[in-house]
């Protein structure tokens, strides 16, 4: 068998000045493909300690005659000039003087230089040679070192034990020039990339991890860690300990009980306790409760708190609104929180936060990285990953990593990531691998205090002269344990947990021991060792510097530039298992109703911004600004709603029912003001009639209404009362490209006309209202269908006219087909209906598409598209069974089964606009818990006809569900090998594989807004939803997405109760089935990073930013010219990859009519979409892209004049951007006006405006 080649160097390191040296053998394995035809010689270098043996040959022809050693300097980096070789600095002849001849020369000129160069080469014979091999050495380690693709972590080095982690060598300084990638071009538009180049990826760890759940002792996710005792000898180990109190904004109690009970009390004794000593430090995360406090506490508390930050003993983490969701929070929302957090912050306080702390979050996003890098983050912490990730992870001294974006080449985005090693974040799981000994050193567990005694049975106990050496034994011991998991020997320890340090003798307590202990190490040399309270702060400053100082990259590690010493990583860390078969896979679907209620929030609070942004630039009269000052308080209450309930117990559906009322009344609240400023704003902008106060009612109203927090939204009856009259209908548009849509109203009567706001007759269809009712399907009232045309970020005025207005006809009737065994089912008047029986399938098409259902179940089977292609839907609805399940995890018995029956009810509506198919399913059920309704569109010029609706009205109400699961299933003929993909946060999207290693629960991931799944044929489905849920692809083929679910039990996660307070709800899916136009590679095949077409983005941008519609309250006379007509706020539509994030003032309170240089008013962040452009390249429309068409931003408004530009942080603190790491400055954008930005980046500009003159 052939040896393997290897390439070893042995290097003398000074590890002490005046102590002996020896060699250390480094070993630097090569690539197995380049193992054979390499033939490297094996030099050893073993004159003298070691200076820089980089710099032998580097400089050109400057080799001495003096030993190799020379030539080899210090190794440390950015070392004391003279050092090592070069300079002419001691140690030999200069090499000018050794070609120098002593005597003049015989030999001609030409002749002399060959002798000469003859001389030379056979005097330096042997310097040569090594010169040449140590040149051939390095081009293998630039040619080598840095090959892409991901690094395996099984290496020989590797052990499963940690003293085989950390060994001498590892600590050892490694010679690691840095490689990167060339930069790739973004002038493309976005295409599926083969993905970052990084060490490791969550794909590979996955498929590595056997997931057997081994008992590891002790530690029972891992191994007995052991370690030599020699580890910490020439780097002693520096232990910062931690204190935190984590405080939800709402679990078990609401936020104000919460507050009230227990935070408020933290705080006062936060800055009581860190005020009597220096040495005692703290860091705090959420704002919302920082912000309450501060509002209620003292002048000089509030200086003592500031003082305290100053100094470094106080430090704000995150420093969000609250620690926000990562799976089921949009990307808008997650950036509004954390602005909301850091501005009141920066505001108040004077503090901008640099690290993020999520230890409570289950389960993390890239996206959640990628939007705190942009803001200016350089550090985080994570904590609730799946144990068996963090067990391999741990292996390898990888759990501290440089998280990178999928699509990032130039590491634009990278951000430095610790992750916590153990089950939790509380004390007995964080100092060390054993919890029955860290329990003992949570000394408020000591008798006297509230909370609960060691469940180990060793409890703690007062520390004090007698008894510190043998506990500082026992916990240095814990310390050391932990350290040999990480690469450096800069530990963090956190002490805290949920809502500790709430009184003064609890934080005695704690500091008062841990003083005396760290004392004790401190004052004892031979225990290499130095403990103090730190922040998260001091932690990565110390660890930072320690990495300058000493190299812990591995052997053919990518790394990164920003941070060396550590590996790259890209991927998420969902779905998280934190023992057993316990995936935490149930709430991304719990409390769906208000899931859907937060995006609804989200989308009316975006278009709010935009109406009052718009409404002050153009506005130069007092009262436009009192009107909207007087709602900037109603506008802080909504942001700050909105920001509270992407706590990570709160949109996840995981607090208590009380708790979840009060979300949703906040949110409800929030609605209801946002809606009555918009309808007022409207008015405004349309140039008819600015409102003289701001209590003054409303012309107009909200075309849907919500009579309470968990009530449906209703459409509002347009009722017309006397011929020749009508009423005005106006359309938002909050998106940056014009909107060609079909729209629905409901009206009191069927003979009615709509006309657009020149009074031109527009083609209109009726129908009636379908309703989710066994037996009464019809409402009596109709549904009115019309085509509209919206400019960009702007408003259309139509009018909904009494019978005839003019026209030639009345909107069209539907004709309706009625399938139903029941003879109770009546014709609705003026319709034309008719009964059909003994019909297998029924059809509706469009010019597009024809879907077939079959009549006895009312599901989609297929879909077969114009250019006769035909596609397999499948379409089944079904139900899980469950007795372990909660809020928080999903463990379903066995696989959902089908609840549909033959001889259900269904209606087909036909009509020139809208088709659609309803059907009311007969189950075992008496009250059946699903309806839904799918339909088809024949807009001009509209996306809407490639695209199918469905629409599902799911009621889990009752204990006949209990314990049940709702899913949809899309079974296709699409060979998928069970892989799709889903997005991560609205934003991104993120390669999923079914596991047969992993139960059905931890094969569900979450889908805040789509899911697709493509074949080898290049043939794609995707489903966009307008709410997040959970999805999954169980067998070849096949998209399962759930609804609903109700639970009896707890499942033994904290919060002491089932999920059974289920509501009336409708989910909304946009399907698109889509053919490949070029060449493409294999998803099934090729797990990198793939982007949906940008007809799959305008789809999903319509569905979750949709039309606002507002009625007027009175009708006005035909005979009468028109009073509204439109608005257009941007001069032209923006490119359809081009995505308008915000559009805002963030401080309306601090707005002034004079604009100033110091700090513009408005806001505006764009987002860049990255697209599939192997599918249709013009969206289906006549998009145009960012490549092909760029954007200034000085001339995109109408009428309004940029007057000044420029760029920002994403949470509009920072103004230095080159911290922020762009490939494309923003800030040479701000100055010229032309827009700069990457695919899949989002950035942000501050500007200021005034009307054209």
């Amino acid at each position: 068998m052939r040896k393997k080649k290897r390439l070893i160097i042995f290097l003398y390191l000074d590890l002490e000045k005046d102590r002996q040296i020896r060699p250390d053998p480094l070993d630097f394995p090569l690539p197995k493909q380049h193992r054979s035809s390499l033939h490297l010689p094996t030099l050893a270098l073993t004159d003298s300690p070691p200076s820089s043996f980089l710099s032998v040959c580097l400089k050109k022809f400057t080799i001495c005659k003096m030993p190799i050693s020379s030539y080899i300097g210090s190794r440390s980096r950015g070392g004391p000039a003279g050092t090592g070789s070069g300079g002419g600095g001691g140690g030999g002849v200069s090499w000018a003087h050794s070609l120098l001849p002593t005597t003049k020369s015989k030999h001609p000129r030409k002749s002399r230089r060959r002798v000469l160069l003859r001389d030379f080469l056979f005097s330096h014979f042997i310097t040569i040679g090594v010169c040449l091999s140590l040149i051939l050495f390095l081009a293998v380690l630039f040619r080598f070192g840095g090959f892409s693709g991901p690094i395996s972590l099984s290496s020989s080095s590797s052990s499963s034990t940690s003293s085989g982690l950390r060994s001498r060598a590892s600590r050892l300084l490694r010679l690691r020039p840095r490689f990167r990638k060339p930069p790739v071009s973004t002038s493309s538009i976005g295409a599926a990339s083969s993905g970052a180049v990084v060490d490791i990826t969550t794909k590979d760890l996955y498929d590595r991890i056997e997931f057997l759940d081994v008992d590891g002792g002790p530690w029972k996710q891992g191994w007995r860690v052991s370690y030599k005792g020699d580890e910490w000898d020439h780097e002693k180990l520096k232990i910062f300990v931690v204190p935190h109190s984590h405080n939800d904004p709402g679990w078990k109690l609401t936020i104000e009980q919460y507050y009230e009970k227990q935070s408020r009390r933290i705080l006062d004794t936060i800055v009581e306790t860190l005020s009597k000593d220096a040495r005692r430090k703290f860091i705090w995360e959420e704002m919302s409760y920082l912000q309450r406090w501060w509002r209620d506490a003292s002048d000089s508390k509030k200086e003592t708190f500031k003082n305290l930050v100053s100094n470094g003993q106080l430090e704000i983490v995150g420093g969000g609104w609250v620690m926000n969701d990562e799976a089921n929070s949009h990307y808008y929302a997650i950036i509004e929180q954390m602005t909301e957090g850091n501005m009141w912050l920066n505001d108040t306080i004077g503090f901008t936060p640099r690290n993020g702390w999520a230890i409570d979050p289950f389960g993390y996003s890239p996206t959640m990285a990628y939007l705190l890098r942009r803001m200016g983050f350089e550090n985080m912490l994570i904590q609730r990953t799946h144990y068996e990730l963090k067990k391999e992870l741990a292996r390898h001294n990888n759990l501290e990593f440089v998280w990178r974006q999928s699509w990032d080449f130039e590491e634009t985005t990278d951000i430095f990531v610790h992750m916590m090693p153990f089950y939790s974040y509380d004390i007995p799981h964080t100092c060390g691998p054993e919890p029955a000994i860290c329990c003992q050193f949570d000394f408020a567990r000591m008798h006297g205090f509230l909370y609960e005694l060691c469940p180990w049975r060793q409890n703690p106990v007062e520390t004090n002269q007698d008894n510190v050496q043998e506990r500082v034994e026992k916990l240095l011991d814990q310390y050391r344990k932990k350290s040999t998991l990480y690469r450096t020997n800069t530990l963090l320890v956190p002490l805290g947990d949920d809502f500790r340090y709430v009184s003064v003798d609890e934080a005695e307590a704690q500091f008062r021991n841990y003083q005396i202990l760290f004392d004790y190490i401190n004052s004892n040399p031979s225990l290499n060792a130095e403990a103090k309270f730190g922040t998260l702060d001091d932690y990565f400053q110390t660890l930072r510097e320690e990495a300058d100082r000493i190299n812990y990259s591995r052997p053919g590690e990518v790394g990164s530039g920003k941070v060396e010493g550590f590996p790259s990583l890209s991927g998420d860390f969902f779905t998280y298992a934190d023992r057993q078969q316990d995936y935490w896979s149930g709430y991304y679907v719990s409390r769906p109703f208000f899931k859907a209620v937060d995006r609804v929030l989200e989308h009316t609070l975006r278009a709010t911004e935009m109406l009052m942004a718009l409404v002050y630039g153009h506005c130069h009269r007092a009262h436009c600004e009192k009107l909207t000052t007087s709602f900037a308080y109603k506008l802080a209450a909504a942001r700050r709603n909105l920001a509270l309930f992407q706590h990570h117990d709160g949109v996840t559906g995981t607090a208590k029912d009380h708790v979840v009322e009060d979300y949703g009344n906040r949110m409800h609240t929030s609605l209801q003001d946002l809606q009555f400023f918009m309808s007022k704003a409207i008015v405004v902008l349309l140039g008819v009639r600015a409102e003289k106060s701001e209590h003054s009612p409303s012309q107009f109203e909200p075309e849907q209404v919500r009579s309470k927090f968990d009530a449906q939204p209703v459409h509002k009856r347009i009722i017309l009362a006397h011929e020749g009259t009508a009423r005005a209908v106006v359309i938002f548009n909050p998106l940056g490209q014009t909107r060609n849509e079909v729209v629905m109203v409901v009206v009191d009567r069927p003979d009615v006309t709509v006309l657009d706001s020149n009074w031109t007759c527009i083609e209109s269809q009726v129908s009636p209202e379908l309703v989710h009712a066994k037996g009464n399907l019809f409402t009596g009232r109709h549904r009115l269908h019309f085509s509209v045309s919206i400019p960009a970020m702007g408003l259309q005025t139509y009018y909904i006219a009494n019978r005839f207005a003019g026209c030639k006809t009345v909107a069209e009737p539907a004709n309706l087909k009625i399938f139903s065994e029941s003879d109770s089912f009546s014709c609705p008047t003026s319709y034309t209906c008719s009964k059909e029986e003994e019909t297998e399938v029924v059809e509706i098409e469009n010019h597009h598409q024809m879907l077939t259902f079959e009549v006895k179940s009312g599901l989609l089977l297929n879909v077969t598209r114009k250019d006769g292609s035909r596609h397999v839907v499948g379409e089944e609805i079904g139900m899980y069974s469950s007795t372990g399940s909660g809020a928080y995890l999903f463990k379903p018995i066995g696989h959902a089964s089908s609840i549909i029956q033959s001889s259900g009810d269904m209606v087909v509506t036909t009509g020139p606009l809208m088709r659609e198919v309803f059907s009311f399913p007969k189950t075992g059920w008496e009250e059946t818990p699903v309806s839904h309704s799918t339909r088809v569109y024949n807009g001009i010029n509209s996306i809407q006809r490639f695209l199918i609706e469905k629409e599902y009205h799911v009621e889990l109400l009752g204990p006949g569900f209990d314990d049940k699961e709702l899913i949809v299933r899309y079974k296709t003929d699409i060979e998928n090998k069970r892989i799709f993909y889903s997005d991560l946060n609205g934003l991104q999207m993120s390669y999923r594989e079914t596991y047969d290693k992993i139960p059905v629960q931890g094969n569900y991931y979450p889908m805040p807004s789509l899911a697709f799944m493509q074949g080898a044929d290049g043939r794609r489905f995707s489903v966009h939803s307008r709410q997040a849920l959970g999805a999954a692809s169980l067998k070849d083929g096949w998209l399962e997405i759930m609804l609903d679910r109700r639970l009896t039990r707890d499942d033994g996660r904290g919060l002491g109760q089932g999920v059974t307070d289920n509501r009336p709800m409708s989910v909304l899916f946009h399907i698109i089935i889509e053919s490949n136009i070029s060449s493409t590679s294999n998803t099934v095949s090729n797990p990198s990073p793939s982007n949906p077409s940008l007809l799959s983005h305008c789809i999903g941008g319509n569905l979750n930013y949709p039309l606002h519609m507002f009625v007027a309250k009175k009708a006005q006379e035909l005979s009468a010219r028109p009073v509204y007509r439109s608005y257009s706020g941007l001069s032209a539509s923006l490119p359809c990859d081009l995505h308008i994030v915000s559009f805002k003032l963030p401080r309306p309170l601090k707005f002034s009519q004079k604009p100033t240089t110091e700090d513009p008013r408005f806001v505006i962040i764009f987002q860049r979409r990255g697209w599939d452009f192997s599918y249709c390249r013009k969206g289906g429309s006549q998009c145009s892209t960012f490549a092909d068409e760029p954007v200034n931003l000085f001339r995109i408004f109408k009428n309004l004049e940029v007057s000044q530009a420029r760029a920002t942080s994403l949470n509009l603190v920072h103004e230095d951007v080159e911290r922020l790491g762009y490939s494309d400055q923003p800030g040479d954008a701000a100055q010229e006006g032309q827009l700069l930005i990457s695919p899949m980046e989002i950035m942000a500009y501050k500007l200021d405006f005034r009307p054209h003159q």
